[in-house]
């Protein structure tokens, strides 16, 4: 027997009804009801309802033939739902939710758009705009490619007198042919692309040759593997994905002179909530600042501030509790951009390397604006903060070779995390919340069990930011599966530990690193998140490495007020510790101090640590096992940091310029205020550091090598004033790719 009856209706009515006809608004959730349970004899009779509440069910579709003519908002979220085509039933419907349905995705969203001509608001935004553009602006796209497609490949295969069984042999292969090229817009909704190229197809068909169209149309027959693989032109993806791509030709000299780099200044902002949070400070502030207070930026409070309700966002960003899931992907798609927008042509005019002297030879490939806010091509002031290579996993394993190479790069900034393959330049995924500022990006490797109870590795990539939130994303799935409240201030930077798969460690503005279980989610995407340990800090922490050889043991962390460390070990009872030791480091006179900023640190090997601080033109490398004796037993030591070199670097004061290493090659990298980057090769410095005890480097180390900001013009003006916020390279160091305070993504290439 159903669970609903007609005294159920008439008692969940708002308010309470005698007579079916007469509800208006009917709230079913929480009944852990089925498909079967939708009689549709029974709802014929709700001629007048309005609101339907469906949630926490377990429903998995819609039943054709409810008959709800006057059905205008429909809530479904925490569901079982597959597929989302029924609800075309409902075409007065304005506003429809089904969020945590772990089978839905992008590619749905875009279907209910076009199904419902009405429809305004799509899980609490307004999609007013981008249900405009998938309506028409898309389907003239698609109607174009199908129609062109038929005109090239299929129009001279009838013959003039041609039979019902011509038409039906065309017709099949046709449809088969137009849903395997047909290519438009991203990769991530391609579902969607050939469900309408479908539609398109038959619909072209019934009026050129009298067919009739399938008003039930039999599933799509899979596509295979390379027969899907016809992809557009990287300058038609970029136009779609709203970036400024630049492929430069033939190298020419630069005379002009380098422009100095600004100073960022406070945000002038009415209110602590108009001004976002960055970890850029202006130079300009005192050195202790109030960490709750928000971070200057170089741009107006109120571009910093993310935009509220921005077009073609499908989540608004809202809080989950700890370990429930998200599972709706936050992505931005090529989609959400109208074509008729600006190609935002920039021309690049690279200039000679330091001194002349050439050691490493980098070309330069792309030049990407794809973090901008809005998808708006005039956005160059969104600043991106971190940037890290996708681990390498087996490409026979994985459908796309591309994702699974080390070429592939996530980068963050602004209300965005984009993956970009460095070789062609093109965003393979896009990621986007709108009420979000993410500062910092890192991946881990699972082993995921799937169907049938086979296991299998996949990549995940973790993103936070301002709003102290962990989103965990199933880059394979594409979509965002779960997500962690890891602190209630910014998260500055993230790392995963490189022994414990599931172990993140979040160091937040509130001066606590958190060590976190990230659990590993199954077949449904269920997790469970848990937290291991906290770590107490005096000041902010900026930046954060695991010691390479006691990874489990010692983490060293750069912060606002000095160099901390803490012993990590979990077989201590104590969840919340102060830190182990404070390292000293010289300042600008040469005395020895633990007051100071550390903006930057990695280790070059196990043993060499570079960091930077807020001293003037040098970059320190140290060693940490002659710095730190982890035989002492009181914790808040003060040490020396033994130095073994210094690096030569910019004179600039400005701070929250990152550093980076490439082990593999024994590199360093660090950006500066004029758009450079510096690179020193200390491979031939490394042997005698390991040998010689406490001996230093007399005299500063010059960078091998210093890659000049090329000239780059956006709209007929150049682009100045670049920061670079951050660099990195692949493990090989075929690739290297800079971030910058200008939304500018730049890509050098190894040749």
């Amino acid at each position: 027997m159903s669970k609903i009856t007609t005294e159920l209706l008439l008692e969940r009515a708002v308010p309470r009804s005698t007579r079916l006809r007469k509800i208006e608004t009917l709230n079913l959730s929480k009944l852990q009801l089925k498909t079967g349970d939708l009689d549709p004899r029974l709802f014929s009779r709700l001629r007048h309802l309005q609101k339907l509440d469906l949630s926490d069910n377990l429903l998995d579709k819609f039943p054709n033939s409810l008959t709800l003519p006057d059905l205008r908002v429909l809530n479904c979220n925490n569901n079982q739902l597959e597929d989302v085509t029924a609800l075309k039933q409902f075409p007065l419907l304005e506003e429809l939710t089904y969020e945590n349905n772990v089978y839905l995705t992008p590619n749905d969203d875009y279907k209910v758009m076009f199904l419902l001509q009405n429809l305004r608001l799509l899980n609490g935004k307004d999609i007013t705009k981008l249900a405009n553009h998938v309506r028409h602006v898309n389907s003239r796209k698609l109607t174009s490619k199908v129609t062109a497609h038929w005109e090239k490949f299929f129009r001279d295969q009838l013959p003039e007198k041609y039979t019902a069984e011509h038409v039906k042999s065309i017709k099949k292969k046709f449809l088969k042919s137009v849903q395997t090229h047909v290519v438009y817009g991203p990769s991530s909704l391609s579902e969607f692309t050939r469900w309408r190229v479908k539609m398109i197809a038959e619909e072209f068909l019934a009026s050129s040759l009298g067919l009739e169209e399938n008003t039930d149309p039999e599933p799509e027959e899979e596509i295979g593997e390379n027969e899907e693989e016809s992809t557009e032109s990287p300058r038609e993806v970029a136009e779609d994905v709203g970036q400024v791509t630049v492929t430069p030709s033939k190298r020419k000299r630069n005379h002009a002179t380098p422009s100095s780099g600004n100073k960022r200044s406070k945000s002038q902002a009415n209110t602590e909530e108009e001004a976002a949070l960055s970890p850029r400070k202006s130079s300009h502030l005192q050195d202790d600042p109030a960490p709750d207070k928000p971070r200057a930026s170089n741009q107006q409070a109120k571009e910093a501030t993310p935009e509220k309700g921005a077009e073609g966002t499908h989540r608004n960003g809202e809080q989950f509790p700890k370990g429930q899931n998200n599972r709706r992907s936050s992505q931005l798609t090529g989609e959400q951009k109208s074509q008729e927008q600006d190609n935002g042509v920039v021309n690049l005019t690279p200039v000679k390397n330091f001194k002349g002297k050439e050691d490493v030879s980098a070309e330069p490939l792309h030049f990407l604006q794809c973090h901008s806010k809005g998808n708006s091509r005039e956005d160059f002031k969104t600043q991106l903060w971190s940037c890290v290579f996708e681990p390498l996993l087996d490409c026979g394993a994985r459908k796309d070779p591309i994702v699974s190479s080390s070429r592939t790069v996530a980068t963050c900034g602004g209300e965005s995390v984009c993956l970009i393959d460095c070789e062609t330049g093109m965003v393979l995924k896009k990621y986007k919340v709108a009420t979000e500022e993410f500062f910092s990006v890192a991946w881990t490797t699972l082993t995921m069990v799937i169907s049938n109870s086979r296991k299998k590795t996949h990549n995940i990539l973790a993103a936070a930011g301002r709003r102290g939130i962990v989103k965990l994303i199933h880059v394979a799935a594409d979509f965002c599966y779960g997500e962690i409240k890891a602190h209630k201030k910014p998260i500055a930077t993230i790392c995963f530990s490189p022994t414990h798969e599931t172990h993140l460690f979040t160091a937040s503005y509130d001066k606590r690193i958190a060590l976190w279980d990230i659990g590993i989610p199954d077949c449904d995407y269920n997790f469970k998140a848990s937290q291991l340990l906290v770590l107490e800090a005096l000041s902010i922490p900026l930046r954060i490495a695991l010691v390479p050889t006691c990874p489990d043991q010692y983490l060293l962390a750069g912060c606002e007020e000095g160099c901390f460390t803490w012993n990590i070990k979990l077989d201590k009872e104590q969840k919340s510790r102060p830190f182990e030791a404070i390292f000293q480091f010289p300042d600008d006179e040469g005395d020895m101090t633990t007051s100071h900023r550390v903006d930057g640190l990695a280790f070059l090997n196990d043993d060499v640590v570079v960091s930077k601080s807020s001293k003037p033109g040098c970059i320190y490398v140290w060693s940490w096992s002659r710095s730190f004796d982890g035989k002492g037993k009181a914790c808040q030591r003060t040490l020396s940091a033994v130095i073994l070199a210094e690096l030569e670097w910019s004179t600039t004061d400005m701070s929250y310029l990152t550093l980076s290493t490439c082990p593999a090659k024994e590199y360093v990298f660090c950006g500066d205020e004029k758009g450079s980057v510096w690179m020193y090769n200390l491979s031939n410095y490394t042997t005698a550091w390991s040998t010689a005890k406490g001996k230093r480097s007399d005299k500063r180390i010059l960078p091998t090598q210093i890659l000049k900001w090329p000239e780059l013009r956006a709209n007929g003006e150049q682009l100045t004033e670049v920061l670079i916020n951050n660099v990195i390279t692949d493990p090989t160091f075929t690739y290297l790719v800079a971030l910058t305070s200008v939304n500018i993504t730049a890509i050098w290439k190894k040749s």
